[in-house]
């Protein structure tokens, strides 16, 4: 990857390094879990509420690790340098090779800053958003990598742990960067930006989506924008215009280019005559400056088309041509986080076990109403949404009884979604309210139709994977 031991002292060190052998060492690449080391890693010990990454500082040296950042002495019969302190050049060092450093997260994004600026002719795409943002990260890196050499972040490396990982893996000839970007709290995007310096900034939406953190969605909007208040002015803005607290970003970038995408007119790209065929894909119709562009898609449900714009504005932003911007949205690389998995008695399960919110359900429970068969909803708690708890619960409910023909709640605020599917007219033959994974499973091996279409939803802290898991037939 081009970093090395030296980089390391220059980014979080005092003084010069003053063995320049041992300097040039390579760093193959960087890790927090020291079941990812390999030979020449650096690892970084983070201290966490489960466990501590200092216990681990010795397994990492055994898989290969060159170089491991602490911030506490570790049991382990390995030298380490002090970095408040000038390094003594009569000090005989070698490595593997541990570096003390006051605290190791601001020393991991303190490299991460480092390295990002030794690689300035590297781009990078920023998207935040509180709904869709996985969706727009992998269409956008699909779009971009027809054209340039792209690295985007990987699972939910959207934090202040993962984007500086992401960061550390930039190497020479990459040219772009997509980059998800999440938050708690004010301020985090802000400091992400800080880090990564994006040119390009998407946001996908703004909804309740840590409401319980941030009280209230005017906040969470606040939040949102940290990311376009911290493009340059030769930036660009692409900002949803359909919502109209993001639409309003366009006025507080100092990015002089902004491109609004939707489903409205007023935007400048945006889509009609969008036909959904199920688990096919859709066909849809896009509009850009005069032009007018037909695509079928092997994308999943009509709430994907925010996606498809939003990478295709970036696309055109850049100079690909509309043949390049399709067959990034058709690649296979840039799949969705939604799964289809065969499941018993000739079931489909549409594993969206990722994460949910009361829009991302709702847009869940959309597509599984375009499908032919028997549906069946499996709906678990969705977190942290504050004040807006009950509500959006109850929303979810009542667009469930629209479209299920069985009904599952799981945890103390699935009930809440069971309860307002029965107030809206479902029969209490076709609701369940359950407290577990396991009993969801007993329910589904009871009562699951012969073909029907399953949809498994929840907030990630649900574990509703296991579900998924049980019901899969193996085929």
């Amino acid at each position: 990857m081009g970093l090395t031991v030296s980089h390391v002292w220059e980014a979080v060190g005092t003084g010069d390094w003053p063995w320049p052998d041992i300097g040039k060492a390579g760093l193959a690449n960087v890790v927090v879990d020291s079941r990812l080391a390999s030979e020449g890693s650096l690892f970084v010990a983070l201290p966490g509420e489960r466990t501590d990454g200092h216990l681990f500082v010795g397994d990492a040296f055994a898989r290969g690790a060159r170089l491991a950042l602490v911030q506490r002495d570790v049991d382990e019969p390995v030298p380490a340098l002090c970095v408040t302190k000038k390094p003594d050049a009569r000090f005989r060092v070698q490595l593997p090779l541990c570096l003390l450093v006051d605290d190791t997260l601001v020393a991991l994004q303190s490299l991460a800053k480092y390295w990002r600026a030794q690689h300035m002719g590297c781009r990078v795409v920023g998207i935040t958003g509180s709904v869709g943002k996985t969706t727009t990260k992998e269409l956008v890196a699909g779009v971009l990598g027809q054209h340039f050499e792209t690295v985007k972040s990987e699972g939910n490396y959207n934090n202040e742990i993962g984007l500086p990982l992401t960061m550390l893996r930039l190497h020479h000839g990459v040219e772009w960067v997509v980059q998800e970007m999440g938050m708690y709290a004010l301020g985090e995007i802000a400091h992400l930006a800080s880090i990564a310096r994006p040119e390009i900034g998407v946001v996908t939406n703004v909804g309740p989506t840590h409401m319980e953190r941030l009280g209230s969605i005017e906040h969470i909007a606040q939040a949102k924008a940290e990311l376009v208040r911290a493009l340059p002015p030769d930036g660009m803005a692409v900002l949803n215009g359909d919502d109209e607290r993001v639409r309003a970003m366009a006025e507080l970038t100092p990015a002089e280019r902004t491109l609004c995408y939707g489903l409205e007119r007023h935007n400048d790209l945006w889509a009609d005559e969008i036909e959904s065929y199920g688990l096919e894909g859709l066909n849809l119709r896009v509009h850009f400056k005069g032009q007018t562009v037909y695509m079928r898609l092997p994308i999943l449900g009509r709430h994907s088309v925010y996606g498809v714009l939003a990478a295709s504005a970036v696309g055109l932003s850049v100079g690909l041509e509309w043949e390049q911007i399709i067959s990034g949205l058709r690649d296979e690389r840039a799949r969705v986080r939604l799964l289809v998995v065969p499941g018993v008695k000739g079931s489909i399960i549409l594993d969206d076990t990722y994460n949910a919110s009361p829009d991302s359900t709702t847009a869940a429970l959309n597509l599984l109403g375009e499908l032919d068969g028997p549906k069946v909803a499996v709906l678990g708690d969705m977190l942290e949404l504050g004040g807006y708890e009950v509500e959006g619960h109850r929303l979810v409910g009542r667009r469930a009884a629209q479209v299920v023909d069985l009904l599952v709640g799981v945890g103390e605020r699935g009930r809440l979604i069971a309860d307002e599917a029965l107030a809206a007219g479902m029969s209490n033959l076709n609701v369940r309210s359950v407290a577990s994974n396991e009993e969801v499973i007993d329910v589904l091996h009871e009562l699951l139709p012969e073909g029907a279409i399953v949809l498994v939803k929840g907030s990630r802290g649900m574990a509703m994977e296991q579900i998924v898991s049980a019901m899969a037939s193996g085929d």
